[in-house]
């Protein structure tokens, strides 16, 4: 069974930076598509990156720039740097992972990114 667990939401200011992170077990990391997707209060739930198996990264235009996505198959960890955050970006952050293997979808439980002054 593959487990997804988040960490590094919080509180920052408009211009901050925060890096989340997204640390698996179970699974075989490296033929994962990682993602990570976030969604604000009575709005869907929408993709800010990925990274596939083999590190090609993608980004909505919303967060391109700002945004980068990273892995470490190492530590079986994702990593999502945020730059220049605004309020636009506060919302749940949910790590994903895509099995190269079985193609099964898996979520971590979220956690939160406030950007407030």
């Amino acid at each position: 069974q593959v487990q997804l667990a988040e960490s590094g939401g919080g509180l920052v200011q408009p211009g901050g930076s925060l890096r989340l992170s997204c640390a698996a077990s179970g699974g075989i990391f490296v033929l994962f598509t990682m993602g990570w997707y976030r969604q604000a209060p009575g709005k869907q739930r929408d993709v800010v990156a990925s990274i596939t198996a083999r590190g090609a990264t993608n980004y909505p235009d919303s967060v391109k720039g700002r945004f980068t996505i990273s892995r470490d198959n190492t530590k079986k960890t994702v990593y999502l740097q945020m730059n220049n955050l605004n309020p636009e970006d506060t919302a749940v952050y949910y790590c994903y992972a895509k099995s190269g293997v079985t193609s099964n979808d898996y979520w971590g439980q979220g956690t939160q990114v406030t950007v407030s002054s």
